[in-house]
């Protein structure tokens, strides 16, 4: 199989996300009036494979969603973030996924979600795609598509020196079967100790999880820690990397956008300090915006931010 150089192939989760800001998270029982209600386009893997788009990947993305109007207006959204759009399978009688979003005052959110359509990303549709996933330079992965289909998915990629890219987002327990596939993780603190049983408070703890996840199999470790930055760890050999300051408002995508820029940059063939840097420009942009791809930036954005920062 020939590769295509550079070549990024996303396979996720599309959901419509309805955001409701809160001055609190309510507790069980309580009604809280909220504010600035929006329904914009989200999903995990939507979310990474715009993030990967604008900033200026090659791009493939193997999802579904419904045969609604929602799943038309977000594929065409799609296309207008520079991404193939020709792997979606649209599931007839099934809705597009849907995410409820509470965001808080200090900008943290929590989420609800139905998965609709996801729940259709089949290893038989992965199995339709193995041409693409063979031929891409690398597979980007998240964890709210069928996990048996995220398996099949890696073990293509593997199979043809496909590098596997896996945020292990939402967090769960994963078999050490899939693990072995990957060559890069990407999960933040609460997901690391789903993984390791290792409790990430400290960059001690971090680089714990890290040789924990190496031991596993996989090469790099890419810790995230919110405002603290990132972990990163290759073949145990670990240092933190700083994030930018900035105000935040809304986090939401935030991760999603770090993953989509670091596997652009790591195709640019960048270092991966230098990749992790422009990840981290681009979901410091992302978090003093609201909502999930709307807060995405574009490439041009997040080099002026860099050229900012200096």
């Amino acid at each position: 199989m020939t590769k295509t150089a550079g070549k990024l192939v996303v396979l996720g989760s599309i959901n419509a996300d309805h955001i409701l800001n809160l001055p609190t998270f309510p507790t069980p029982g309580e009604t809280l009036t909220g504010s600035q209600y929006q329904v914009a386009f989200g999903g995990k893997g939507a979310n990474q494979a715009v993030a990967a788009g604008r900033s200026g990947a090659d791009i493939a993305f193997i999802a579904c969603v419904g045969d609604d109007d929602t799943g038309e207006r977000v594929c065409q959204q799609l296309v207008n973030d520079r991404t193939d759009i020709a792997p979606v399978s649209t599931i007839s009688g099934e809705s597009t996924g849907v995410a409820l979003i509470f965001v808080n005052a200090e900008g943290e959110n929590v989420i609800g979600i139905h998965a609709g359509a996801n729940a259709a990303l089949s290893p038989a549709l992965v199995e339709a795609q193995q041409p693409l996933i063979a031929s891409a330079g690398a597979l980007l992965m998240q964890l709210e598509s069928p996990v048996e289909s995220v398996l099949r998915a890696a073990q293509i990629a593997h199979q043809n020196n496909t590098t596997v890219i896996l945020n292990p987002a939402p967090a769960q327990a994963l078999p050490d079967e899939l693990l072995a596939l990957v060559d890069i993780i990407t999960p933040n603190e609460t997901e690391a100790e789903k993984l390791t049983g290792i409790r990430v408070s400290n960059d001690e703890d971090a680089a714990r999880a890290a040789q924990a996840l190496h031991a596993k199999g996989i090469d790099t470790v890419i810790i995230t820690l919110g405002s603290r930055g990132v972990w990163a760890s290759v073949q145990g050999q670990g240092a933190c990397v700083p994030g930018f300051k900035v105000t935040a408002i809304d986090t939401i995508a935030a991760g999603d956008t770090f993953n989509g820029a670091l596997v652009t940059a790591l195709l640019e063939e960048k270092p991966l300090q230098e990749a992790i840097r422009f990840a981290h420009a681009a979901a410091a942009i992302a978090v003093t915006r609201k909502g999930a791809q709307p807060s995405v930036p574009w490439r041009s954005e997040t080099d002026d931010f860099l050229r900012q920062q200096g």
